[in-house]
């Protein structure tokens, strides 16, 4: 094990270089909402999600001006790293949304970069990392306060978090507002069904107050889902027909072009329920039906997310039948190239990996028909998809509003008498689109259906930020309002687990559908009321 780092770090806090740009958007900005001096340890330190988001979007806080001065970033990984900080340029040069990479500000980032090479089961490997970040305190001006991002699997979380307890890295939180602090983000999964997650839970809440716990999900950082909160609650004309007087049903799409990208072993233990809908889906779900909050309070808004949670009408038993459908794709085209399916890629792995199931039932593809018990959207159906080599790569909740009581226009040229819609797209291309019926100018009454649109990029010009950047920017100021909860997690587990039961128990059929198409026609039969799955 050995403690490296990057480049010769600075007597007290990091300078703010006058080479790199002011960011515009901190004009006006509150003191009080600035991060104090940090440190962020980032376990799993070698991996993908390090390489291309975690750093890149630290280095993007970093070139926006939102980092505090006081700052180092502590790799810790088993890999020796004797060149980090250069590995992770090459990194964030290539993954950045921000190019070229601004060296000013790479630099200045860099000079508090360090690394410990160390087993997560080692209690030396604690040893080490206390001893460099006292180094940081004194060299960085980070004052003991802590961000541990564990970029690592669901088995490791809790052996790292006792590892911290006991080496006194982590300290209960005091009420003191200047005493320093110590934050743990634990990435996704968290568990793989209501008991992992329970245990987990309890494990963590042994060695961990709540509020020091940051259960993240990247897509609430999505500028576009944090703005459904701002649409509905800071908009007067749309809370009046959010409910089931005027919503005939809402459609709930996350969808992606890739396959499964070199993971089939971890797939073939998750599937896309468990990668997806428990978490996003759900998130997604819960932010488009809650009730408005009594305040812009982590707490008070994830009070309302778990309240749908828990009106959710169960699925269980012979009903996963009626109300569900899983699918896996087969061979198909892709963007005009063919491309394999799911279970050609296991095969090919197999002969490398003889442990993969012959017979395999992991779901590429997951519809369901869900509704909710609750006065606000009794009788309107939730339609959720989720799927992997579809026809595009999108993430969106369509509003479906009710049909005219009346076709006024039935019989005039070019009506469709489809009723309104509202979409909110969250990637790519986020925006919002509200869909209409207006006359065609010219002689006489024709119909025509148009769209008022919304997009990010043409209002903002400047790129959106990543998620990470906005969740990693919240651990570090204490704000856990786009973070889940310990109840939240397992109400999501508890709606799901009787649906995994349900499938294995009746053997639910996984319907093979071409790669580069919508999804298995039986999908289809989840609608009722001649709904039909709308087309991004």
């Amino acid at each position: 094990m050995s403690t490296e780092t990057a480049a010769s770090a600075p007597s007290g806090a990091a300078p703010i270089n006058s080479t790199i740009p002011p960011n515009p958007l901190r004009e006006g900005m509150p003191e009080e909402t600035a991060p104090r001096p940090a440190a962020i340890i980032i376990f799993g330190a070698s991996g993908d999600l390090t390489r291309r988001k975690l750093v890149p979007a630290i280095y993007n806080l970093a070139l926006s001006r939102l980092l505090p001065q006081g700052f180092a970033l502590v790799g810790v990984a088993r890999r020796p790293k004797p060149e980090f900080a250069a590995e992770m340029r090459e990194n964030v040069a290539k993954y950045s949304r921000r190019k070229p990479l601004n060296d000013a500000a790479w630099n200045e980032l860099a000079a508090g970069i360090s690394y410990v090479q160390g087993d997560h089961n080692d209690p030396t490997t604690f040893t080490k990392l206390k001893e460099e970040l006292e180094r940081v305190d004194k060299t960085r001006g980070t004052a003991g306060n802590r961000l541990f991002y564990l970029s690592v699997g669901p088995d490791e979380v809790a052996k790292i978090v006792r590892g911290l307890k006991e080496s006194g890295l982590v300290v209960a939180p005091s009420d003191d507002p200047e005493a320093s602090y110590q934050r743990v983000i634990v990435e996704k999964p968290f568990g793989t069904n209501l008991a992992t997650a329970k245990a987990l839970n309890r494990e963590l809440l042994t060695y961990l107050d709540e509020s020091q716990i940051f259960r993240i999900d990247h897509y609430l950082g999505k500028e576009t889902v944090q703005n459904l909160l701002v649409f509905r609650f800071g908009n007067t004309i749309f809370e009046p027909l959010w409910s089931r007087q005027h919503v005939d049903h809402v459609q709930i799409t996350v969808a992606e072009e890739i396959g499964i990208e070199g993971r089939i072993d971890f797939y073939e233990k998750i599937g896309i329920t468990r990668d997806i809908v428990q978490n996003h889906a759900l998130q997604i779900l819960t932010l488009v039906a809650m009730e408005p909050p009594s305040s812009w309070d982590a707490n008070a808004v994830r009070d309302e997310k778990v309240k749908v949670l828990r009106t959710l009408r169960p699925i269980r038993g012979k009903e996963v039948l009626e109300r569900t459908v899983r699918g896996r794709y087969a061979a198909g085209t892709v963007r005009g190239d063919k491309v394999p399916g799911y279970l050609d890629e296991l095969e090919a792995l197999r002969a490398e990996k003889p442990e993969l199931s012959k017979d395999s039932k992991t779901e590429t593809y997951v519809g369901m028909r869900l509704e909710l018990e609750s006065w606000r959207w009794g009788g309107v159906p939730f339609y959720l998809r989720a799927g992997k080599r579809l026809a595009k790569r999108v993430a969106e909740v369509a509003i479906h509003f009710k049909s005219l009581p009346h076709g006024l226009f039935k019989d005039t040229l070019g009506a469709t008498n489809e009723p309104n819609s509202l979409v909110i797209r969250i990637q790519p291309d986020e925006g919002i689109s509200l869909r209409f019926a207006t006359k065609v100018p010219g002689q006489g009454i024709a119909v025509r259906e148009v769209a008022m649109d919304f997009r990010y990029g043409a209002e903002f010009g400047a790129s959106t930020p990543e998620a990470y950047e906005r969740l990693i920017l919240d651990a570090m100021r204490g704000e856990a309002t786009l973070f889940t909860r310990a109840d939240e997690v397992e109400a999501q587990w508890g709606f799901i687990d009787p649906i995994l039961a349900a499938w294995e128990k009746y053997e639910a059929p996984v319907a093979n559908y071409p790669a580069g198409s919508w999804g298995p026609t039986e999908a289809d039969g989840l609608l009722v009321g001649g709904d039909t799955w709308r087309k991004p």
